[in-house]
């Protein structure tokens, strides 16, 4: 597997985390959860990717918060890498974003709805960066090879798969535990996004709702079927959170959490 700058613990142990806000919202709360799962994951022997988006393209509403400025927002990222010495991950929704975010980041992510954006994955495999694809709500795990295939053919192997649930009806999403061995099979890394697969979007108001009661539920299952990471949005206060609030672990849980995740991942191994 190959290896992610700054990561100092080996990903065929441990899973490993990508976590951290939905957006970047200010240095000090960026750097608050930054140092507060940094002591975590340390301590539990996890690697960390710090996550966090500099702008929200995806949003339902015109009055929707989309972020504090991209350069301001990449610098913050930049500034967690360099305070806590851990590698970043953000997302990228257009071509010409891919060696801006570069830049500062060391993992571009596709977002789920852009992950047949031929265009948007070789800009983002040509920067030579990981490149975390998320795989479409309207995808079966199988079909993600022509993704991989996409990335790799520009000459970048440096490829994590994440399942983030499918559509279910309007406004609704179940996870089909079929696609993560299904992923794996094309040789990447594969990732349960365990907030975002418990999204409940369109809802009528235009604020996506979700049912955060079930993240352990969905982040056991994910590790005892072989899941290689687990992505987790988080936030001191989720009820505050500029964006996607109704899905997030509050921080103050995670420990607790990955604990028995720990336990769940040695069993299986």
């Amino acid at each position: 597997m190959f290896e992610i700058p700054k990561l100092h613990h080996t990903l065929s142990g441990n899973f490993f985390l990508m976590a951290g806000p939905c957006a970047i919202e200010g240095e000090e709360m960026a750097l608050q959860i930054a140092e507060r799962l940094k002591d975590i994951t340390d301590r539990l022997e996890i690697p960390l990717i710090f996550k966090g988006s500099y702008r929200k393209a995806n949003r339902s509403r015109l009055d929707s918060f989309t972020g504090i400025g991209d350069e301001k927002a990449l610098r913050i990222l930049k500034k967690v890498s360099q305070t806590f010495d851990v590698p970043t991950v953000t997302d990228i929704h257009e071509s010409d974003e891919a060696a801006m975010a570069a830049e500062y980041v060391d993992v571009l992510q596709i977002p789920a709805f852009l992950c047949r954006q031929t265009d948007l994955l070789v800009a983002a495999a040509n920067t030579g960066k990981v490149v975390n694809i998320k795989k479409g709500q309207f995808l079966s795990g199988e079909s993600m090879r022509y993704a991989v295939d996409k990335v790799r053919e520009s000459g970048n192997d440096k490829v994590i798969l994440t399942d983030r649930g499918n559509s279910f009806g309007y406004s609704d999403l179940v996870v089909d535990f079929r696609n993560l061995p299904e992923m794996k099979a094309t040789g990447a890394p594969v990732v349960m996004d365990v907030t975002h697969s418990l999204q409940q979007p369109n809802q009528s108001s235009g604020v996506t709702g979700g049912k955060p009661a079930l993240i352990e539920t969905i982040a056991k299952a994910a590790i005892a079927v072989g899941a290689d990471g687990l992505f987790i949005e988080t936030h001191p206060q989720p009820s505050i959170a500029k964006s996607d609030g109704a899905n997030m672990l509050p921080l103050d849980q995670l420990e607790d959490l990955l604990l028995k995740l720990i336990r769940i991942r040695q069993a299986v191994i």
